[in-house]
């Protein structure tokens, strides 16, 4: 099983629909406030439909409570600010894959600690969506892992 982690989310539409993916992969979800919305707010559960149930949604005050209470093995921060592209890792059951605020990104201190992976974009390109993004990364994750726990085609 995979983690994927946000670090303050901003908009309820993206946590949303990382919300449903996680629901569709059998991934953990762990929210780490300051959130830019309520957990209430209606295009949240528009975006996650009634996924919610259906899967395991942690929250964390800051940083810090996320780590002393999960204490991460493998986390590779998702950024487009490094160089390592997604798919030159080999990620395990397990890894926690933290992504950033729609509109900042992961603090510099955050980047400079832990593993950090990127998608390529073209030149001019600042960031993919939040929820394109966390889609594409954990995707390939649980390619790598077998699809554990997917239904059969």
């Amino acid at each position: 099983m995979l983690n994927l982690v946000l670090f303050e989310p901003e908009i309820p539409n993206n946590t949303g629909a990382i919300i449903r993916l996680c629901a569709n992969m059998g991934a953990n979800l762990r929210l780490i406030k300051p959130y830019g919305f309520e957990m209430e707010d209606k295009k949240l559960r528009r975006a996650g439909l009634d996924y919610k149930e259906l899967m395991c949604v942690s929250e964390y005050d800051n940083f810090d409570d996320y780590l002393e209470k999960e204490k991460p093995k493998n986390l590779f921060v998702v950024s487009s600010k490094v160089k390592t592209i997604y798919t030159d890792v080999k990620y395990q059951a397990g890894d926690s894959l933290l992504l950033g605020p729609e509109t900042r990104g992961l603090p510099q201190d955050i980047l400079n600690q832990y593993k950090g992976i990127t998608l390529p974009m073209q030149d001019k390109s600042r960031s993919l969506n939040l929820s394109n993004c966390a889609s594409i990364v954990a995707y390939e994750a649980w390619r790598q892992i077998g699809f554990k726990g997917a239904k059969s085609a």
